[in-house]
């Protein structure tokens, strides 16, 4: 019998639905280099799968990647968005994406396999971050080169630009669009 989510090969097939949380504290927001593609620095985040639902794939994606037990979660804003990801599609690129802010606590423990230099950044730094991603977007820095050092995961800079987590023009936007 195949799992849920998967091919009869186990390729994993994409359920276009996705979850981001992001976790704050006095030191600021977690974020990380994802370990697996796409290349980027992003908060915890994955498909939804048989988490039952988003609020409790946020959950489970906390736990996953970063070791952190989420007490609670507040729905930030919910919208489609064209990018693409490392699985199967089976219809149209994209998904509906869940976005969370959580309290979470515990000692910080990444996963090695999805993980890779976990920090908790201030916003002057997100910011410049997102700056670099739209260099990436403009031709200004080649794939190697964003892949050896990444700027925001591009997905992300939509969505921390609309909870106004940094700054970016609507021209900046609309490239990075083109590169999720």
């Amino acid at each position: 019998m195949t799992a849920p989510g998967t091919s009869t090969s186990g390729e994993k097939i994409c359920d276009h639905a996705s979850v981001g949380v992001l976790i704050s504290s006095p030191d600021g927001l977690l974020v990380f280099e994802r370990a697996t593609p796409p290349a980027g620095i992003a908060p915890v985040a994955g498909h939804i799968d048989q988490h039952g639902g988003p609020e409790g794939a946020a959950r489970a994606e906390v736990a996953e990647e970063v070791g952190l037990a989420v007490s609670q979660l507040h729905l930030l804003l919910t919208e489609w968005r064209p990018n693409r990801c490392r699985r199967t599609s089976t219809s149209a690129v994209g998904h509906r994406w869940w976005i969370y802010q959580a309290e979470a606590s515990g000692p910080l423990r990444p996963s090695a396999r999805e993980v890779r230099a976990p920090r908790w950044i201030h916003p002057d730094q997100l910011q410049q971050y997102a700056l670099r991603t739209a260099a990436y977007a403009d031709g200004r820095l080649s794939n190697t080169e964003f892949t050896k050092e990444p700027g925001l995961e591009p997905v992300w800079v939509r969505f921390l630009h609309e909870l106004q987590l940094v700054t970016m023009t609507g021209d900046s936007l609309a490239r990075i669009d083109t590169v999720i």
